[in-house]
């Protein structure tokens, strides 16, 4: 259950930075308020996945999902131009956080 709880957690952290960038700077109060709904989504599930995972795993792996997912979603929605090594750099952020998984021994 705290691997679910982990990776809804990574999934919730690109969602609020996405209804940030949506907020217009907190100026538009729904996204306002989804930013910071997800965002409680995301710190609350992360802190029942630490309650049975460790901090050193859980953390960086949520702070992976989020970035990689942030990347895409700026990329794919926001139309965002990534620089090809760029992908690459992404690539190695997947590589390390499945490193970190695997070594973990949890």
């Amino acid at each position: 259950m705290a691997w679910i709880e982990l990776i809804a957690a990574g999934l919730f952290e690109f969602v609020w930075a996405t209804c940030m960038k949506m907020s217009d700077g907190f100026s538009r109060l729904s996204w306002t308020l989804a930013t910071f709904a997800t965002m409680a989504l995301s710190v609350g599930l992360l802190a029942l996945a630490t309650k049975q995972l460790s901090l050193s795993l859980a953390y960086p792996i949520w702070t992976g999902i989020g970035a990689v997912g942030s990347v895409l979603i700026g990329a794919l929605v926001f139309k965002d131009q990534i620089a090809p090594w760029t992908w690459v750099f992404i690539a190695l952020l997947i590589v390390a956080i499945v490193g970190i998984k695997v070594t973990s021994g949890e």
